[in-house]
């Protein structure tokens, strides 16, 4: 299984104490040997890391495990391949351009006999099945909506009803961002944790490191971080269920209340300042 990581934030941030957990399960703590990425949103553009080394001897992985990047959303991804070549094209996060901004997208997971007919603008690079759901997600959610971006609560509806509808082919569980807000799609396993005020200590489950967040944040500061499996082993991490699509937006889950048809609810932003994830 490969790994996913994802942050969301609102206030810019840096992921260095999660990124050092997660990169040992690249070939020191787990298996994932295949390959690793990174995406930071900074505005309207995308700072993109790719290495089809294991992210544990990766010299690039530890360039940015040391390189405080402050980004209000983060995406990464360990590989495990299944289908594709090792190789720098094959290598997650893959990036697009839709209606006049970059998405991000990892996926983890094995999708069986999915070939749908793509042509044009969104044509894979690489060979997996990965590059092949995120163009086919990217080209279904352009002819949704000819007239350009829609608003939030129709491209959400639009992502889930798509994700479902590629789920079918097997284990679909992603991560997607446009840098104004995190999908976390769960098809089997996915968790996160939301580190708001009061903040205190963290320790890390794949590396003896423990961070103060008391000493290095704003009271307002709020940070959503999205794994596939918990990072820290004394912090409290939420499963998501499978078959859920959450999104988050500045630092928290966005509230659909009792159904999925009811309208968003999104929590107001406070605070500026930096903080450390």
């Amino acid at each position: 299984m490969c790994q996913l990581l994802g942050m969301n934030c609102n206030t810019p941030t840096d992921i260095c104490f999660s990124f050092a957990g997660f990169q040992a399960r690249g070939g020191l703590t787990d298996i994932h040997g295949d390959g690793w990425g990174i995406a930071f949103f900074e505005g309207r553009g995308v700072r993109v890391f790719l290495d089809p080394q294991a992210s544990s001897v990766s010299p690039v992985a530890e360039l940015v495990r040391h390189y405080p990047i402050h980004s209000l959303n983060v995406i990464a991804h360990i590989r495990k391949a299944t289908q594709g070549t090792i190789s720098l094209e094959n290598t997650h996060p893959f990036q697009r351009e839709l209606w006049g901004r970059y998405w991000v997208f990892a996926h983890n997971g094995n999708l069986k006999d999915f070939r749908p007919q793509l042509e044009g603008e969104f044509t894979p690079v690489g060979q997996t099945d990965s590059e092949r759901a995120f163009c086919h997600l990217m080209e279904s959610l352009r002819r949704r909506f000819p007239g350009g971006e829609p608003a939030l609560e129709p491209l959400f509806a639009a992502v889930r009803e798509i994700a479902t509808e590629i789920g079918q082919h097997g284990e679909f569980n992603f991560l997607l961002s446009n840098g104004t807000c995190l999908f976390a799609h769960c098809a089997s396993r996915l968790t996160y944790i939301v580190r708001q005020a009061p903040f205190d200590k963290a320790h890390l489950k794949d590396q003896d490191v423990t961070v103060d967040f008391s000493t290095l944040t704003s009271p307002g500061d709020r940070v959503a971080v999205v794994a596939t499996t918990p990072l820290t082993d004394n912090e409290t991490w939420a499963p998501i269920p499978p078959g859920t699509l959450k999104l988050f937006v500045d630092g928290t889950p966005v509230d659909l209340g009792p159904s999925d048809t009811c309208p968003f609810h999104r929590p107001e932003s406070s605070s500026t300042g930096l903080q450390k994830d």
